[in-house]
């Protein structure tokens, strides 16, 4: 959770300082050099000189235990000069600043960084920047500085130096500024002011942050990174020993304190916060210790956070600035879910920021930026590769309320003021906005016109506003005035604000929701709240609308698990903030400044690869041209088909696979697993590409995205449903999703093969595993596909149910189409398949009738008269054994079992005929079950 693409940079740092924990003790107690390691890099500006040396800090203050801070120093010189601490993102160490503090260095500070305790090889646990211990160390490496001959002093003991740090980071700046007044300056980034609320945020407080909702997604991941492994040992360089008491714990509690990690259970368990553990989330919140944060603060939140939303920071502004200390803010295209890499930018304005505060000790001069910044996104570059960012500037915050505003009227599309919805049981499936990590880029590609949103039908309301007349540049929180009900005492909801564009497409400004429990919803005739919205800075352009959704699931937060119904009615116009001071910065450079020499990289690889297109294209004429008329009437036809493993040259999936099915067949697909079956499918349905050979649908070369795949249904693996949906519902759901007209699905005919009844008007979490394979059956037959593919459709069912699935099949191909069939169960392939395709390790082994391969090569059972008793079945049987090309032949209940070696059953017949024997029937007297292992043993 670092400065500009926090994410990413979190991401890829934790993870690893992750897998290097330590924890150490020795006897001092006064911060003292454990170890020094000097280093100097050279970066081709100024050599930094860079100390590692372990610090030594009491577990507590008083405490006669210790913890070993790991700490590197990085300077250019001996001279004073004023100092910065640096500090990491959750998850990280300071391995992951060391290029941040070397570019500081080279700026002229002395730099130290540090890794926190619990992370990269510290010792000491987790405790979320705790007063009386991570917020203690800072005040200890101050200390530490205003020891150190190369750092500017303004005092005995008063060194000058600035804090700066993202996220984890950013949080104990602000809290190490309150708690030491020696800190002369502040840089903090995506970070929280109230731990407890960025936790629990809602919309509508009733009795306290207690009835907050949950965030579940990202403190799953902010609680899971740090309990990672239990302390320990780790190996690898020489580090202190671990305490035998700092080893102890709950388990499973890994790097975290104890009490961090009975908090987190209990919450993570009951889906909301108690007071105890808003109480322990207030102590590492800057809004603790508000009155103290006096120091110079540059406020950088990321539009991209749905961890820390921009709200957090317009607290932590409004603090600082009511305690009488300059602050600003940057709004950057950037946050804890990824999106735009800002961080040269960012950078450059914290340095800025100290320039001013700390080498010319705030007087004029130092080029510190706005008081108020913002990001913009301004469509995309002439290359239309990625998004134009440009910056708006004020001389002042305007808060989260703006300068001024705009409102507008929403109506229901149903014409009631009212629209009822539900929360399904168990909370599933859930609503889609934020995705913790991705957020960020959904909300770029949103603001395109291409962002991921999902609302399941049933659960939510939609507001919608008559086009805008004219442009609206929304900057700030949103609200509207809503009545709620519900047949429970809370409801849960997430509000959203879209814009929706002229032909109907809806995008959702920074994939952002607003949470909110609404206590006493279920008292006569409701409750009435008021809104915030999420902070978001865009532009409703005109002719869109806006639509308010207000879901009762969001996939990043936890919701009630029992079943609810919801009222809610928009009592008043939504109020959209504007700031009409800010000024938009001059367009960047035009991208063929940077886009030329691109181009011309390009066209140098294309000359390398130039010789291998043709190729590749020489190969695909050899396949022969997209559409094949003599093979219109033919629903497959594979040949030549092979697929390698990835990253193997000479392992193949699928080698040299080739086969044809009719109309009206009903094609079994069978082989052992790893015999490629799954594979074929899949590239029979165009997911992935062939390596070799063709597949040609009804004549059409198959290919992704091919049109012909319209006329295949699948159902590979089961098949999703809605709940709580009917499934008439869940089946209208999924044919409006292709986008083919309605009168296509055939509908009727798909349900009347499928055999569902009544059934059919039921929700789904009422079917049997029976029903839901027929259901997802009639799925895959919507349209009348003229060639079905099944991959396991008998799967869980019971032997009634299997019979059904048997006559679905059987009656599909009899109108003429054609299904293919994977499945193990050899009996049943017996009885309902016409025609079989054996595969093993990726190759062919057979194909063709059923009768055929169940009867080839194996034992005749030849029915005589009953009239014909058993000494005579026995002397026959003796004769017919001493014939040439029979094996053998022995007398059995109603005739005699003959396994032939190379004689014609047809001949067997004559012979018979000629000894006199009375045959009334003769059949291959082996299963498909017996064919199949012969066939597989034959190929092993």
């Amino acid at each position: 959770m670092e400065l500009g693409g926090a994410w990413r940079r979190w991401r890829g740092r934790g993870t690893v300082a992750g897998r290097r924990l330590v924890a150490g003790a020795v006897a001092l107690v006064a911060v003292a050099g454990v170890g020094t390691a000097v280093a100097v890099a050279d970066g081709g500006e100024q050599s930094v000189r860079q100390e590692d040396r372990f610090l030594a800090m009491a577990e507590t203050p008083g405490s006669d235990q210790v913890v070993q801070l790991d700490t590197s120093f990085f300077t250019t010189g001996s001279s004073p000069r004023p100092a910065v601490l640096l500090g990491h993102g959750f998850g990280g160490s300071k391995e992951g600043e060391r290029e941040r503090a070397q570019k500081l260095a080279r700026q002229g500070y002395a730099v130290l960084t540090w890794s926190a305790r619990g992370f990269g090889r510290s010792g000491g646990k987790i405790g979320l920047n705790a007063p009386d211990r991570e917020v203690e160390d800072v005040k200890h490496l101050v200390d530490w500085l205003a020891q150190r001959p190369e750092v500017q002093l303004d005092g005995p003991g008063d060194p000058r130096v600035g804090i700066t740090g993202a996220s984890y980071g950013g949080a104990v700046a602000l809290l190490g500024s309150a708690y030491d007044p020696r800190i002369d300056a502040v840089a903090s980034s995506i970070t929280w002011w109230n731990l407890a609320d960025a936790l629990f945020p809602q919309g509508v407080r009733g009795s306290g942050a207690v009835d907050g909702v949950f965030k579940k997604l990202w403190s799953g991941i902010f609680f899971t990174t740090g309990s990672v492994g239990e302390l320990g040992p780790s190996g690898g360089a020489a580090r202190p020993a671990l305490a035998p008491e700092q080893g102890a714990g709950q388990v499973g509690c890994g790097r975290f304190l104890d009490e961090l990690c009975r908090m987190y259970d209990r919450v993570a368990t009951a889906g909301h916060a108690d007071p105890e553990a808003v109480a322990l989330l207030d102590r590492s919140s800057p809004s603790s210790v508000a009155d103290r944060l006096k120091a110079p603060t540059l406020v950088i939140q990321g539009q991209q956070d749905s961890l820390f939303p921009l709200d957090q920071g317009d607290a932590i502004a409004r603090a600082v600035a009511a305690n009488g200390a300059p602050v600003a803010v940057d709004w950057f295209a950037g946050g804890h879910d990824g999106a735009t890499d800002t961080s040269d930018r960012v950078d450059d304005r914290v340095t800025g920021w100290f320039d001013h505060y700390l080498k010319r000790g705030g007087s004029t001069g130092g080029d510190t930026g706005a008081a108020f910044r913002v990001t913009r996104t301004g469509g995309v570059d002439s290359t239309g590769f990625q998004a134009v960012l440009r910056g708006a500037t004020a001389d002042r915050y305007p808060g989260l309320g703006g300068t001024g505003s705009r409102q507008f009227e929403l109506k229901s599309p149903t014409g009631g003021p009212e629209q009822t919805f539900a929360n399904p049981a168990g909370g599933a499936p859930s609503n889609i906005s934020a995705v913790p990590g991705l957020g960020g880029l959904l909300g770029q590609a949103s603001a395109l016109g291409a962002g991921l949103a999902l609302d399941f039908p049933g659960q939510y309301a939609a507001f919608e506003s008559a086009p805008l007349g004219a442009s609206v540049h929304l900057t700030g929180q949103p609200t509207v005035p809503l009545r709620v009900r519900a047949d429970r005492p809370d409801a849960v909801l997430f509000a959203k604000l879209y814009d929706v564009a002229p032909d109907g497409k809806q995008s959702l400004p920074q994939q952002l929701s607003a949470p909110l429990r609404v206590t006493g919803a279920d008292a006569p005739g409701g409750r009435d709240v008021t809104v915030a919205l999420p902070t978001v800075d865009h532009t409703f352009d005109a002719g869109h609308r806006l639509r308010l959704v207000l879901a009762s699931t969001d996939l990043a937060y936890a919701s009630p698990v029992e079943p609810a119904t919801y009222r809610a009615a928009v009592t008043g116009p939504v109020t959209l903030p504007t700031v009409d001071g800010l000024v938009t910065e001059a367009a960047p450079l035009p991208s063929r400044t940077w886009v030329l020499p691109l181009v011309a990289l390009a066209l140098a690889v294309g000359l390398v690869l130039l010789p291998r297109l043709r190729a590749a294209r020489a190969g695909r004429r050899a396949h022969g041209p997209a559409y094949d008329p003599a093979l219109a009437g033919v629903p497959l036809q594979i040949t030549g088909l092979s697929k390698r493993y990835k990253g193997a040259a000479d392992r193949y999936a699928v080698r040299d696979l080739g086969f044809r099915v009719e109309q009206g067949q009903v094609l079994g697909l069978l082989g052992p697993n790893g015999a490629g079956k799954t594979t074929t499918l899949r590239m029979l349905m165009g997911l992935i590409r062939p390596d070799a050979g063709e597949i040609r649908i009804f004549g059409h070369r198959v290919r992704p995205g091919a049109p012909v795949l319209s006329r295949v249904g699948a159902f590979v693996e089961g098949a999703g449903f809605l709940p709580h949906l009917t499934g008439r519902a869940n089946l209208r759901l999924y044919w409006q999703a292709t986008g083919r007209p309605e009168a296509d699905a055939h509908l009727a005919e798909a349900l009347a093969i499928a055999g569902l009844g009544e059934a059919l008007d039921r929700a789904v979490r009422t079917y049997s595993q029976g029903m839901r394979q027929r259901l997802a059956i009639a799925q895959a037959m919507l349209g009348l596909p003229d060639l079905l593919i099944l991959d396991e459709p008998t799967n869980g069912l019971d032997p009634p149910q299997i019979r059904e699935m048997r006559e679905v099949m059987i009656r599909y191909a009899a109108a003429g189409r054609t299904v293919i069939v994977s499945s193990h169960l050899l009996a049943e392939v017996e009885q309902s398949c016409t025609d079989l395709v054996v595969m093993d390790r990726g190759r062919l082994v057979t194909t063709g009738a059923v009768a055929e391969i169940v009867g080839a090569g194996g034992q005749l059972l030849i029915g005589t008269d009953a009239s014909f008793g058993a000494a005579e079945l026995a002397a026959a049987a003796d004769k017919v054994g001493a014939l040439a090309g029979v094996g053998a032949a022995e007398a059995v209940e109603g005739g005699l079992l003959v396994r032939l070696e190379g004689m014609a059953p047809s001949q067997l017949l004559a012979e018979l005929v000629r000894l006199g024997v009375p045959v009334e029937s003769a059949g291959a007297q082996r299963r498909l079950e017996d064919a199949f292992l012969s066939l597989i043993g034959g190929a092993a």
